[in-house]
């Protein structure tokens, strides 16, 4: 009798044991587990811990609750000013009804990326190459509000959208550094404009300072002297004063305008041309009227003579 219990003890422990071993669920700290009871959704979801069904009855499945970083596949597409571009993207989501995301949908990540495609291709048709190169928070909110519209209902919350790479044609990017480098070259050509429009004021008005003094100039020259010869080289600097080439160049002028007075007809040259020639020409000058008449008369005994 007593060995009849016995073995009844045992069969039992064996039996809770393995009913133990079947039932027994250990669910994670980032896990929820939702419990389908004959086909059926039970409503409460089974928080993290040890938890206990009933075995070929139940089923339990486990939904991650952490956010899944979804890659975007890049999609080609054109865009509204008619440029064909590859936009690839990263979808951030997480799910926040694990029964919505177990019943309402096969498969909510393959759900979320497909409407992640279609949402993608759909921005790059309604935004410009310039929105899509700089203005990219206005188009990730607007991929956000676009994904999580329909995910809302799937009981899947997506976190963010960010726009990864744009990539653009080799011609495309030829023109757009052309562009660049004009641009560049434009604003240096500007700035230099500037810098001489401003260089040549203070000229002027270091000109007009060094004009009322004098001796200005000539302190600034030996400044130069001195910073030229302080360099360790083979040039001379030697100093010129410019009033005295303007002194020459007076000089210069004035005979010139004096053979042009005399060239003038029906003008006398002036006293002091006729009185300039010198005393030692004074006798040849004399004697030319004296020899006059006996070149006359030497004339006249050749034709005599003829």
């Amino acid at each position: 009798m007593l060995q009849g219990l016995a073995a009844a003890g045992i069969v039992l422990l064996c039996v809770c044991a393995v009913y133990v071993a079947l039932a027994a669920r250990v669910v994670k700290q980032y896990e929820r587990g939702v419990v389908f009871r004959l086909g059926r959704v039970m409503k409460d979801v089974r928080r993290p811990g040890f938890t206990m069904i009933v075995p070929f009855v139940d089923r339990m499945r486990k939904v991650n609750l952490q956010i899944v970083t979804l890659p975007v596949p890049a999609q080609e597409g054109i865009s509204r000013d008619n440029v064909t571009v590859r936009v690839d993207a990263v979808v951030y989501f997480k799910v926040v009804d694990p029964v919505d995301a177990i019943v309402r949908v096969e498969d909510y990540r393959f759900a979320v990326s497909q409407m992640a495609q279609t949402s993608l291709r759909s921005i790059i048709g309604k935004s410009d190459l310039d929105d899509l190169l700089s203005n990219r928070e206005k188009l990730n909110q607007g991929l956000e509000l676009m994904i999580d519209s329909p995910a809302v209902g799937w009981g899947v919350h997506v976190d963010r959208v960010e726009i990864k790479d744009v990539s653009l044609p080799e011609t495309m990017k030829r023109s757009m550094a052309r562009q660049a480098e004009a641009a560049r070259d434009r604003r240096a050509r500007v700035i230099n404009a500037d810098a001489e429009f401003q260089a040549s004021k203070k000229l002027a008005e270091a000109a007009q300072q060094m004009a009322d003094t004098p001796s200005a100039l000539q302190l600034r020259l030996l400044q130069t002297v001195v910073a030229v010869a302080a360099e360790k080289n083979s040039t001379l600097v030697l100093p010129f004063p410019v009033e005295l080439l303007r002194f020459l160049e007076k000089a210069q002028q004035t005979p010139q305008q004096a053979p042009q007075q005399s060239s003038q007809p029906g003008v006398a040259p002036p006293p002091s041309a006729q009185a300039a020639v010198p005393p030692a020409q004074a006798p040849y000058a004399a004697a030319s009227p004296a020899r006059a008449p006996a070149d006359s008369g030497s004339d006249g005994q050749r034709a005599g003579e003829r």
